[in-house]
């Protein structure tokens, strides 16, 4: 038997995702980040202030993206200023990340901005009820 759409819980995720996209890009509009962008920023930023300079494919991975898309937005830091590219020693086809001066500065404010949004947005479900529950979600074999 059919659900209704407010017993379905693929529909009510794919509302609540629609809202708290939208709460995301609201609040980064006014840093000039697209949802994806921030995203990349953040983990290399992340990655980058535990001693790591990933590769492209290491950021994907790390951010759960696709390589190809991920080299696009990667462009499309380096030429705002925020990130660049570097050659590998190690292997002169490979390109390491860093996060510039000005994307350092960045990044924490717009983690803020996100955490912000996180916060409101799970309030009503508590932040390690919203941990437990999403975390089972993307990984259910963990």
């Amino acid at each position: 038997m059919a659900l209704d759409p407010g017993g379905s819980p693929g529909f009510l995720l794919w509302h609540a995702t629609l809202r708290w996209q939208r709460d995301i890009a609201a609040a980064l509009g006014p840093l000039d980040l697209t949802h994806v962008q921030f995203v990349l920023l953040a983990c290399t930023w992340w990655l980058n202030t535990h001693g790591t300079h990933p590769n492209q494919l290491a950021l994907a991975r790390q951010a759960g993206t696709d390589v190809k898309m991920t080299s696009q937005v990667l462009r499309a830091l380096e030429a705002k200023g925020l990130i660049e590219r570097e050659v590998d020693p190690a292997d002169t086809r490979a390109k390491r990340l860093r996060v510039t001066d000005a994307g350092a500065g960045l990044a924490p404010r717009a983690i803020a901005a996100v955490e912000d949004v996180d916060a409101r947005f799970f309030r009503p479900v508590g932040h390690e009820d919203a941990v437990t529950l999403l975390s089972r979600l993307a990984d259910p074999e963990a």
